[in-house]
């Protein structure tokens, strides 16, 4: 049997927008992933602090513009440079603009872009806030701040296994991508990563403690490529497996690097 090891890595620096596929990343104790979900796009209104846009704390995710409630967001190509702090967005291959993160005026760009594209897209009929309000970029790219869903410091993996599984009863190709996972792992049965809940997995230097399936949304509908609901897994999934659930969340008990290859001892 192939030994179970790190097919693919993903971070999401602006949370809501595109994926970032790594070779490598960091784990960090008490944290997750150092730069993973380290900027947000607030509404403006949801805003009742009075911290710099750079110490924003975490709060709930209605405070802030997603996939979810706004599925034409993942129609853009966004990569953040980390070395730069630049953020460039593209359309369908066309660049838009390029703005930097760690300045007011590049804040204030990417703050009006997502402001007006939002207002050319339409919310799910179940958005937090179908409100058009205007947006600011909050978060730091130093890795000090995160805006995960849930406020408990995590990090999400899934099996190829299990996303092979559902590709076979949706009948087309499902991309990792729409489960927005950190960790893709290779080389063990679809599902079984359910069996690993309450135990602890070693990767390389690293041990995380495995806490929970992850319930999915209507997002895991929706192309990364395109921004379009064209596969119903939502309903296919309790349809075909009895549940709405893919993946689990992890927490860092010890850290350090990962790399795509590296191994998993399982419990």
């Amino acid at each position: 049997m192939t030994p179970a090891a790190i097919k693919q890595l993903f971070t999401y620096p602006i949370k809501g927008l595109t994926p970032h596929e790594c070779e490598r990343v960091t784990l960090e104790a008490g944290h997750g992933i150092p730069g993973d979900r380290a900027f947000a796009l607030m509404y403006v209104e949801a805003d009742k602090i009075s911290d710099p846009e750079e110490s924003v704390p975490w709060l709930p995710k209605g405070n802030f513009a997603m996939q979810n409630d706004w599925p034409g967001l993942a129609g853009l190509q966004c990569q953040y440079e980390p070395q730069t702090g630049n953020l460039s967005v593209h359309r369908q291959g066309i660049p838009l603009f390029v703005a930097d993160t760690g300045t007011p005026a590049g804040r204030e760009l990417i703050g009006a872009f997502f402001t007006g594209y939002l207002a050319s897209l339409h919310p799910t009929a179940t958005a937090r806030h179908p409100e058009k309000a205007p947006l600011r970029l909050v978060g730091s790219g130093t890795g000090t701040t995160r805006y995960p869903d849930r406020q408990p410091v995590h990090i999400s993996l899934v099996s190829q296994a299990t996303l092979d599984a559902i590709t076979t009863e949706a009948g087309q190709p499902v991309d990792a991508r729409r489960f927005r996972p950190n960790i893709v792992i290779d080389g063990v049965s679809a599902w079984e990563e359910f069996n690993w809940i309450g135990k602890e997995l070693q990767i390389g230097e690293c041990r995380i403690a495995i806490s929970a399936r992850i319930g999915r949304c209507a997002n895991i509908d929706v192309n990364p490529e395109t921004g379009e609901r064209d596969i119903p897994l939502f309903s296919l999934l309790p349809q075909k497996f009895g549940h709405a659930q893919t993946g689990v969340l992890a927490t860092v008990i010890a850290g350090g690097p990962i790399a795509v290859g590296d191994l998993l001892n399982q419990p």
